[in-house]
Order: structure tokens, then C-alpha cells, then sequence
């Protein structure tokens, strides 16, 4: 006996087998499809009952009694991992410690939750196709993303993406042999993001607008500062912060671009004097291998950098908390990193700046609005994203406006122009 049902507009069929009931999506809203579905699954059911089909041993019933084509089919790949939870276990297992920044793993392991609650975490994964992904794409578009917003497309795919990279492990371990099933997969359209924009044109956009808190916070992602405001702000900074790593620390990121992740990685042997030069250890830009880019250093990060190594101890990390009480120098933690940003600047009128990531912002909008050759700032900061460089590669807005003006000029006494 097998039924249709409709759910959320979506056809779900449903039939016993064996002395079980099963039940699967057929990720489709049309009727005459779902019926179509449903008639092949009677026939497959009576074919199997006659015994003209086999039902090979440990097949995944509802996929094999739906499938097309595949019904003399046998299994392809003897492994002994046949669910999605199996897969996903084995698959952070296999992952070297230190091969992955800590952030990057724990994003996987909440694409991966999100994957299985979906899912299923007794799906068989070898027999996904692209209608399971389909069907994956479409129910988690329903769901809500940051600030009560509709999930955006992008947060979509890099969920896929890590579903793509644990199947290609699982492809290399001989665990399944065919292609990842994704060819021709589609997602829901999405908003471009903004340009960064300066503080002044957010705090005009927040007055002329009356925007809500949301709507706010949205814009405040975009902050980069300009020159001026990155001098004002290090100049608070520098009375306000209660650690005296901390100043050094915030003049690093504004004057090169650096990651939060690659400024706490940063070793004292780094630093070129010298040579004038700064080593960023890199993690994220080419996978499986530890990189590196040379940043120069700007005549003030020069002369901060001596000073604060001056009192340190002159080896590991460049930014430490000073414990010599007890003989060591401690490396700072992302959290004491979190965390001292947001308590130097509280009170202040830069306390709505999201977080460190500003100043890698503020960094590539100045040096772009400098006239810096793209290729330059890109070997700087290890950008990859044509879509990255697009939101701040522009002019400042004054800049912009001196632009217009010098194309666009008011005719003068001297050179106005005669139409005849």
C-alpha cells in the first residue's frame, strides 16, 4: 500500500514494506509528477513481491524502490559506512590536528548539524542525488538567519560546500565512486552586499532613514574608516587600553590588513626591521599548505613595534600578556582578543565598530582610494574574491565628488563656450 501526502506545498510519499512503514520526499509540488511517482513505486513493490526483482542485501529500501534504472543494480562500493552520521564522524576523525583553523572547523561541524537535521542522519549518503540536494537547498531557504532574516543563499552554499569536501574525502577513501550531485543545483536568489561604506555615510543614512536597530547593525558591517578616524581612534586607544600590548596590537591591524587570526599567530621573528617588512602567516589561502605574505611596514607601525618589544621577551608571539611573575609570556587568546577590543572601546563613540575586522576593511577602502595598483593590495591581504575587492574598491565619497566636479565644471567667464 503506498499514498501521497502534501506538506508545506512539497509531495511526500508514503507505503509499507516488509512489515514497515517508510516514508520519503519526492521534492516536487506537481501532482501529475508525484503520481507518476507513485505509480512506478506500486509496480516496483509488486515486480519485487513476484520475485522478478532482487532487493540486494542492505539496500536502502524507499531510494531503491523509487529509483530509475537502478533496479538490477547492485551496490558499488563495499564500505562499511552507510549513514550520513557514519560518514560525518568518520570524516572529522580523518582531519590532522592543527590542518584547519580552529574557526574553520567549528564552522564545518555547524554546517554538518545543520546537514543532518535536514537531512537525516540516518540517510544513506551514497545513494544522494540531486533532488535530495534540491530538497536540502528549499527547506533551509525557509529558515531564518541572523537577526530573524530569510538564510541567505551564500550561508546555503558553504553548507553544500562542506557536504562537497566531505564527499570528495570520502571519494579519495574508496567509501563512494560517484561525482558529487550537484550539477545542476539552484539556489534562491540574494542580495548583493554593500559597498563598505565611511562613518559618515552611515550615521547620514541612519538619520535620514530611521532605521531600527537591524537595519543599523546591517550598516555598521560595512564601517571602514578613513585616515583621519584611524588616527583618532589609535589616539584613544592609547590612554584608554589596559594592557599595554593592546595599543601596538590595534596599530598592527590598521596598518596591515591582518586578520585577527594572523595577528595572534604573529611571531617576534616576523618582524624585518631591517628590511622594512612584516611576514603574515597565512591558513585559509591555499588548502592543505601554510603560506605566508610580506606586508611592508608604515614609518609609525615601525616605531610602535620597537617600543613594545622593547619590554617583551623577544620570542614567540609578538602579542602576549606579560606574566613574568611567573617566568612566562603568554600568547593572547581570540577571546582576550574579543574581549579587550570591545571593553577599550566602550564609552567611546567607536564602541559600535563590530570588531577587529574593520581595520582589514578600513585598509584595503584607503589604500584602493590611494590609487594602490588592485594587484598590490591583494598581494597584501591574500584577497581571492572578485566580490570582496568590489565592495571596497571605490573612492571616498569627497574624493568622488571632486571627481564629478572636475568633469562636470560650471562654465566660466573665460572659458564659456558660444552656440550659435
Amino acid at each position: 500500500m503506498a499514498w501521497l501526502q502534501q506538506l508545506s506545498g512539497t509531495y511526500h510519499i508514503s507505503f509499507r514494506f516488509g512489515g514497515q512503514k517508510f516514508k520519503r520526499s519526492l521534492r516536487t509540488s506537481k501532482p501529475k509528477e508525484a503520481e507518476a511517482r507513485l505509480e512506478r513505486l506500486k509496480e516496483n513493490i509488486r515486480l519485487v513481491e513476484a520475485g522478478r526483482i532482487d532487493l540486494p542485501a542492505h539496500s536502502d529500501i524507499p531510494t531503491f524502490l523509487l529509483s530509475d534504472g537502478k533496479l538490477n543494480g547492485k551496490p558499488k562500493v563495499k564500505s562499511k559506512l552507510r549513514t550520513f552520521a557514519q560518514f560525518s564522524k568518520a570524516f572529522f576523525n580523518s582531519i590532522p590536528n592543527g590542518s584547519l583553523e580552529e574557526d574553520t572547523l567549528k564552522c564545518m561541524r555547524t554546517h554538518i548539524d545543520h546537514l543532518t537535521r535536514v537531512i537525516g542522519k540516518t540517510f544513506v549518503l551514497p545513494e544522494l542525488s540531486l533532488e535530495d540536494l534540491q530538497g536540502y537547498v528549499e527547506d533551509r531557504s525557509q529558515d531564518k538567519g541572523r537577526r530573524g532574516k530569510q538564510l541567505s543563499s551564500t550561508t546555503i552554499k558553504k553548507e553544500i560546500s562542506t557536504l562537497k569536501t566531505l564527499w570528495r574525502w570520502a571519494q579519495n577513501a574508496k567509501h563512494v565512486t560517484d561525482n558529487f550531485p550537484s550539477k545542476g543545483l539552484r539556489y534562491p536568489k540574494t542580495s548583493e552586499k554593500p559597498p563598505f561604506q565611511t562613518w559618515a555615510e552611515i550615521t547620514r543614512k541612519i538619520e535620514t532613514f530611521a532605521l531600527n536597530e537591524d537595519e543599523q547593525a546591517d550598516l555598521w558591517e560595512c564601517l571602514f574608516l578613513t585616515m583621519t578616524e584611524l588616527e583618532s581612534l589609535l589616539s584613544e586607544v592609547k590612554q584608554q587600553a589596559n594592557h599595554n600590548y593592546l595599543y601596538p596590537m590595534f596599530v598592527f591591524a590598521a596598518h596591515t590588513g591582518a586578520r585577527r587570526s594572523e595577528i595572534l599567530r604573529s611571531q617576534v621573528e616576523d618582524i624585518d626591521f631591517s628590511g622594512n617588512a612584516i611576514t603574515i602567516r597565512e591558513k585559509k589561502r591555499v588548502q592543505g599548505r601554510l603560506t605566508t605574505r610580506t606586508v611592508p611596514i608604515s614609518p609609525m607601525l615601525h616605531s610602535v613595534l620597537q617600543d613594545w618589544l622593547a619590554h617583551h621577551s623577544g620570542r614567540g608571539a609578538t602579542f602576549s600578556l606579560d606574566y613574568r611573575r611567573r617566568g612566562i609570556w603568554a600568547p593572547i587568546t581570540k577571546s582576550e582578543a574579543n574581549n579587550h577590543f570591545k571593553s577599550t572601546l566602550a564609552g567611546t563613540k567607536w564602541s559600535t565598530i563590530r570588531g577587529w575586522h574593520v581595520f582589514r576593511h578600513s585598509f584595503c577602502s584607503n589604500c584602493a582610494a590611494a590609487g594602490i595598483d588592485q594587484r598590490v593590495i591583494n598581494a597584501w591581504v591574500g584577497h581571492q574574491t572578485e566580490e570582496m575587492v568590489k565592495r571596497y574598491r571605490h573612492l571616498i565619497p569627497n574624493q568622488q565628488q571632486a571627481a564629478i566636479t572636475r568633469v562636470f565644471q560650471l562654465p566660466t567667464a573665460g572659458n564659456a563656450v558660444s552656440v550659435e
